[in-house]
């Protein structure tokens, strides 16, 4: 069985995997930034990816961006290619944990967590697409477990602030916590605010395939959660929300698939009561409305047929009212700010605290891997704020 502490042996403490990807290179720019919190104060670190060019390019723009021109010379370059098992294989064979960047999850994130599992290493990722999640769960968290391995998925703002956040309002609370609604608002600055069209493909995919997540849920057999207390209002379609005061509509992301994942697992590991979750995103004021219910007509339709989704990918911009691009957000805007260090304080707090993990390996949700450590306390220091207002 490999565990954490027990294969620190292995050249590199976090190979990030896919970092010349639009994520990926903010995430090594956020390893090379707390490097030094790693394992007595020196982590070892690799990046890897399809093309030498690449990650170098990448090494020198984080280079720039920190001041630190060692990282130009001084960090090792992996070749690995989702479509090469040999190569994912020995990637793994090298890394205590493996940062996976490389998204959509549903057609390039198995091969990773297959590799992982087989050849002892850990993996988070970033993911917000629940049919993948699950469906790691249902296929590989068996093997897992025998393997000691720790597969952690959804460790960025999808869902990282949703399902800590559960955990922490609960620690915060007087008396036994029944429900939990959360609010999503974002404001841009001058430079406006985007988000990636990765993140638009993974939507686009995930509704089309809805029929199948529901079939695959069928097959875990879970019985209902207990419902504590009164059972928490479902809200409307769309609706005025007196707590952020704007219009809002149901959170279409992957928070409430992960939080009653966590809170399934609390309950039945932890016998801890399970917290009933809702969860919405602001739209702003009626002309953001008409907007969306213009966008969602289109999408709803083009959705549904393969040259509609087709053109749903290749004209993000135009079919999201320039919410989502194919550029994504600028350094001077505020989008993939969290996502970089929920990821890397997941990482370094499972090398830090591998006693507090479960206790067997497993597919995990990050609520139900790092409930028992200080995870929210090192976000906390590194600008991802929960607190009591």
């Amino acid at each position: 069985m490999v565990s954490v502490e027990t294969n620190w042996n292995r050249p590199y403490h976090i190979v990030v995997f896919g970092a010349s990807g639009f994520t990926g290179q903010f995430v090594v720019e956020e390893v090379a930034r707390t490097a030094c919190e790693g394992p007595n104060g020196n982590l070892h670190w690799a990046v890897a990816g399809r093309s030498k060019q690449k990650l170098d390019k990448v090494l020198e723009q984080a280079a720039a961006a920190l001041g630190r021109p060692e990282l130009r010379t001084g960090i090792d370059t992996i070749i690995a290619d989702v479509g090469e098992p040999d190569s994912l294989a020995a990637m793994c064979k090298q890394a205590v944990i493996v940062l996976n960047c490389v998204g959509p999850y549903r057609f390039y994130g198995e091969p990773v967590v297959k590799a992982c599992v087989e050849n002892g290493a850990h993996c988070i990722d970033i993911c917000g697409e629940p049919q993948f999640l699950e469906g790691m769960q249902l296929n590989y968290h068996s093997q897992a477990a025998e393997k000691g391995v720790y597969i952690v998925g959804s460790c960025g703002f999808d869902s990282i602030p949703a399902d800590m956040g559960v955990l922490y309002t609960r620690d915060q609370f007087r008396g036994t916590l029944t429900a939990v609604e959360s609010f999503l608002t974002a404001s841009s600055g001058p430079e406006g605010g985007c988000i990636h069209d990765g993140t638009w493909q993974s939507a686009i995919y995930g509704f089309a395939d809805s029929g199948k997540l529901k079939s695959l849920r069928r097959k875990f057999n879970h019985k209902p959660l207990p419902t504590v207390g009164s059972k928490i209002k479902r809200r409307g379609a769309l609706f005025y929300s007196n707590e952020i005061q704007q219009y809002a509509l149901p959170f279409m992301g992957a928070d409430p698939s992960v939080v009653k994942r966590t809170q399934r697992f609390l309950a039945e590991e932890y016998q801890q009561t399970p917290v009933q979750y809702g969860a919405y995103a602001g739209v702003g004021g009626l002309c953001n409305i008409v907007k969306m219910i213009f966008a969602g007509m289109m999408f709803w339709f083009l959705v549904k047929f393969s040259f509609g989704r087709n053109l749903l990918i290749k004209f993000p911009e135009f079919f999201s009212f320039g919410f989502f691009s194919k550029a994504g957000p600028t350094r001077k805007q505020a989008g993939y700010v969290a996502t970089p260090i929920a990821m890397v304080q997941a990482a370094l707090t499972m090398l830090g605290e591998p006693k507090s993990l479960p206790r067997e390996g497993g597919v995990y949700t990050p609520g139900a891997a790092f409930a028992r450590t200080t995870l929210i306390d090192r976000l906390n220091k590194h600008g991802i704020q929960f607190s009591v207002l």
